[in-house]
């Protein structure tokens, strides 16, 4: 079976090739990792292939430069890439701030000019993907996940399903806070609305916002202790640290850490001056160190220095996630202390986890190795009786031999269903500028985010994005 990764040599590839040799070491012949940038091909996609060969297995992970090489064949194609890199996210976030509006690379202006630069790009490939595997599923987590993944359904050339590990995540750490106070320990459950070890949660939403509904714990419901004991669930999971309690008990429901730039803007905003840098702008710079030390470890010819080095930028930057935008300060002081104390990751065994872990059970589960219940993007249908039969919404799923089943989804409170219909409306125009090239309805679309202060904000965050992003925005017009 050969598994193809468009944004080969994204920065946790080296960690996800590590964890899924170790892990399912018979399951691909091939990983083909699809690069087009000289300077990641020669330090995190080379780093992958050594590993590969560290952990015995030369030959199955490969990198190159030519999508239809690595498209044919493909059984399964990964999707993560980011369009405009480091740098583009930088803008993205930094045109909204100026402007007093959230500027976050998914959620509100930053998320649209990701995708209105990603869908094309996206589309394209998926264009070549029919013509050289027309069979390949292809998983998608190319950010912002739901709203890209909405592009290719309505393209229509590929079978694709959205990924996102937040949901999981967060069904995880609820179920792991209930553990540690019944006395069970506080290991963190693998949910996913259903089969997460005695966990069972209703879900429902779009990407990056969404709710979890019900949470049944060996057989008990436990939503209503969860809300009612929410201050103490903040300082056991720090992504729901800068929620207000009150209002997540009259909302009635637990939102997931990105409905929190929703929920509390002026926070966000506060918490970014006062860091004096945005989340974008410290992750350009951990990579830019990440990339710099990998390239100098290989021209000395040490790959075992190589992958020391990255594991612990990569960490630092896993320690600092959302810390600017929910505490004002990213941490990463800290981080590196902590980092620096504990001893050198060794190029050995280890569980896979995030999106590419979520990526991979639905992998397993098509392949027949072993059915699982999953929280994912896909095509509405009837699901979510509010939205169209052809949104792509963030719902819990069985996948197995036959596929995706969509299972119940949880009911989501009025005030959630309210954002939940505004962003889609947002999100449906987005792709339609996309597809059309028209900057005029990508202003209208983007006005429509509960984010956006009307048209007239609009109109001028799409003409600054078109300006700075240049080539990857001159198709709009």
């Amino acid at each position: 079976m050969k598994l193809a990764i468009l944004g080969g040599g994204g920065v946790r590839m080296p960690a996800f090739v590590r964890a899924v040799l170790a892990t399912r070491p018979t399951a691909f012949d091939q990983i083909c990792l699809f690069e087009p940038d000289a300077v990641r091909r020669e330090t995190t996609a080379r780093l992958a292939v050594e590993v590969a060969g560290v952990l015995g297995h030369d030959g199955v992970v490969t990198v190159t430069a030519d999508a239809a090489a690595a498209f044919t064949g493909a059984d399964y194609v990964f999707s993560a890439i980011r369009v405009g890199g480091d740098r583009g996210r930088v803008i993205d976030e930094q045109v909204a701030l100026r402007r007093g509006i959230v500027g976050q690379e998914t959620t509100g202006p930053g998320g649209c000019a990701m995708a209105l630069r990603t869908i094309p790009v996206v589309l394209a490939y998926c264009e070549l993907l029919a013509q050289c595997a027309p069979g390949a599923v292809l998983i998608n987590f190319t950010n912002p996940a739901g709203l890209i993944t909405q592009a290719i359904s309505a393209q229509g050339k590929v079978r694709a399903i959205g990924v996102c590990d937040t949901p999981s995540g967060a069904i995880g750490q609820l179920a792991a806070f209930l553990r540690a106070s019944d006395g069970d320990g506080g290991g963190r459950d693998g949910g996913g609305g259903g089969d997460g070890g005695g966990v069972a949660a209703g879900y429902a939403g779009l990407n990056h916002l969404g709710w979890v509904t019900s949470l049944v714990l060996d057989g008990q419901e436990r939503l209503p202790e969860l809300l009612a004991r929410f201050d103490e669930l903040q300082r056991f999971d720090h992504h729901l640290a800068a929620f207000d309690p009150d209002l997540v008990r009259r909302v009635g429901a637990i939102p997931t850490e990105y409905v929190y730039y929703y929920y509390d803007a002026r926070r966000y905003l506060d918490g970014v001056a006062r860091a004096g840098a945005s989340r974008g702008q410290d992750v350009q710079r951990l990579n830019a160190e990440l990339l710099t030390a990998i390239g100098r470890a290989f021209a000395d010819g040490d790959t075992g220095a190589a992958w020391s080095a990255y594991a612990h930028l990569l960490g630092i930057r896993h320690d600092t996630y959302m810390r600017t935008d929910t505490e004002g300060d990213s941490g990463q002081a800290r981080a590196r202390a902590a980092r620096s104390a504990a001893p050198a990751a060794p190029i050995d065994a280890d569980d896979v986890g995030g999106y590419e872990g979520l990526a991979l059970r639905v992998i397993d589960g098509m392949a027949g190795r072993g059915a699982s219940d999953v929280i994912v993007n896909v095509r509405n249908d009837d699901h979510l009786d509010f939205l169209d039969p052809d949104d792509v919404v963030e719902v819990p799923a069985r996948v197995d031999t036959n596929g995706l089943t969509k299972l119940a989804a949880g009911d989501l409170p009025r005030s959630a269903r309210a954002l939940v219909l505004a962003v889609k409306d947002y999100e449906r125009g987005t792709v339609q500028a996309a597809m059309s090239g028209d900057a005029g309805l990508a202003a209208v679309a983007l006005a429509q985010h509960p984010l956006v202060p009307g048209i007239t904000a609009a109109r001028e965050l799409i003409a600054e994005y078109t300006e700075l992003h240049g080539e990857h925005l001159a198709y709009l017009r």
